[in-house]
């Protein structure tokens, strides 16, 4: 059932109350007066006042709980504007408004949602059933540390047998040969085979030269 209540020629500007009627529109009535008593907003004395003469038309006119009634609609319409001038200087005026709205506020009993929200949240799963699941749960927390000490060894033998393949791999030192080096020792081991008694055989008698005589003319 819904039910209406009205406010007219409210000074208050729509904007300003609009801001308020969204806030609470679509909440309980008692959660939208606990909202509405710390807001901040001057409107929102305005539409609290409202929303309890809704709530005091349904409990007396219809016999309807409070805690079962939502706000359904909560409407700011405008109403007329008051227009008024202030004299400043040199004989002049400005001109300024007061402007006032009409609030309209609906409520509406639901009996489902309330039983709801009373309503005790059944247990998900049977106390069987999670007995069940929590004994599998401590086998497998048990049968895990097995598991683990027997992928350890094969792990580290996998990594020895790597480790070895590369050692046998990698080239020793006795082993790389360098271009360079092994030239130089074939040039040195050539000199030391020919030595120097059989590369000069000392200067022969042709060789002197033609100004001196031999040593029997003279």
């Amino acid at each position: 059932m819904e039910v209406i209540a009205h406010s007219r020629f409210i000074r208050r500007g729509p904007r300003k109350a609009r801001l308020v009627a969204d806030m609470v529109r679509g909440m309980r009535v008692e959660e939208a007066l606990s909202a509405l008593q710390f807001a901040p907003q001057h409107a929102a004395h305005d539409v609290a006042k409202t929303i309890r003469s809704a709530a005091a038309n349904a409990e007396h006119n219809f016999e309807l709980s409070r805690d079962e009634l939502w706000l359904k609609t909560v409407m700011i319409d405008d109403g007329p504007t008051m227009k008024r001038i202030r004299p400043v200087s040199r004989g002049s005026a400005h001109q300024y408004f007061h402007r006032t709205c009409h609030i309209t506020v609906i409520v509406e009993d639901r009996e489902e949602e309330s039983a709801r929200r009373r309503r005790p949240q059944a247990a998900s799963r049977p106390a069987e059933t999670v007995t069940a699941d929590s004994s599998v749960d401590e086998q497998e927390l048990a049968a895990a540390p097995d598991e683990l000490e027997e992928e350890t060894p094969k792990a580290e033998a996998v990594t020895s047998a790597e480790a070895a393949a590369e050692a046998e791999a990698v080239p020793t030192d006795a082993q790389i040969e360098v271009p360079g080096e092994a030239d130089e020792d074939q040039e040195e081991d050539g000199e030391g085979a020919q030595g120097p008694s059989a590369l000069d055989d000392g200067p022969s008698p042709d060789d002197e030269p033609e100004g001196r005589a031999p040593k029997g003319e003279q």
